[in-house]
């Protein structure tokens, strides 16, 4: 592989190398033995992150700062960034269903998740794991230097009246984290939010682990405010897939006519 001589450049190659870093250094099998006669036990999940964590912090990030990676490129990872579940992010022009699949997957709406014809969702809200229901709203989500959502202060106070987690119950959500968006609008709507707003969705785009692109079968008119959001994608086209709501309700000649339109 050649790498690129610019430092912001050699940051992002071996950021996106990270992963595989850990198993450089690790025997072939991923095996550790322990005691003579003892069981080969075969390394965790929280291990191998554990020592991607220490990897990235005592290697990476240095290289990285002493670069202005940080300032060029991607924010730097959080030890929470390490330590969070899979975040997977949600995109979407307004009423496409977004919130409806989330419902689907947990079984159940979640707090202040709203369905219907028109917007419903005007926050960013990440859906994570909770033994009880409750709500953090954006203000003290990020007050916290240890978890993952810390960075997002710089997008100021408007942003942080639209930003909120809730936590609940649900099984799929021990292993994934899962975050609604505002629908994508159109002309001055879009642009008097009030915040960067297409900042905040680079953040996550860059953040997040895949990215869930919703799509109704029955509208299919693609906002200019929507292709600037698209554009954010290019760099991170392996985590974006696709998701046609309402596929069911087209017959087969339909279906090829939208997906030669997408």
């Amino acid at each position: 592989m050649k790498l690129s001589s610019s430092c912001m450049g050699c940051g992002a190659v071996l950021r996106h190398l990270l992963p595989w870093l850990i198993f450089i250094a690790a025997p072939a099998a991923a095996e550790v033995m322990r005691g003579f006669g003892s069981l080969t036990l075969q390394e965790t999940d929280a291990t191998i992150l554990e020592r991607l964590q220490k990897l990235y912090a005592e290697k990476l990030r240095p290289l990285e700062k002493k670069s202005l990676y940080h300032e060029m490129g991607e924010p730097a990872l959080s030890d929470a960034w390490f330590e969070s579940k899979p975040m997977v992010l949600l995109l979407g022009q307004y009423s496409v269903g977004k919130t409806s699949f989330i419902k689907y997957l947990l079984g159940r709406r979640y707090l202040g998740g709203r369905i219907g014809p028109e917007m419903t969702t005007d926050k960013f809200v990440a859906i994570m794991y909770g033994d009880a229901e409750k709500t953090t709203p954006g203000n003290a989500l990020t007050s916290q230097p240890d978890t993952p959502f810390h960075s997002l202060k710089k997008y100021g106070t408007n942003f942080l009246n639209r930003l909120e987690a809730t936590a609940l119950p649900s099984p799929i959500l021990k292993r994934v984290m899962l975050v609604d968006s505002p629908g994508v609008l159109s002309g001055q709507k879009q642009r008097d939010r009030g915040y960067e707003f297409n900042g905040v969705i680079k953040w996550f785009v860059q953040h997040s682990d895949r990215i869930l692109l919703l799509f109704d079968a029955y509208k299919l008119d693609l906002s200019d405010e929507f292709k600037e959001v698209m554009k954010l994608l290019r760099d991170h086209e392996k985590k974006v897939r696709v998701v046609l709501n309402k596929a069911d309700g087209v017959s087969p000649q339909d279906l090829m006519r939208v997906y030669g339109a997408l």
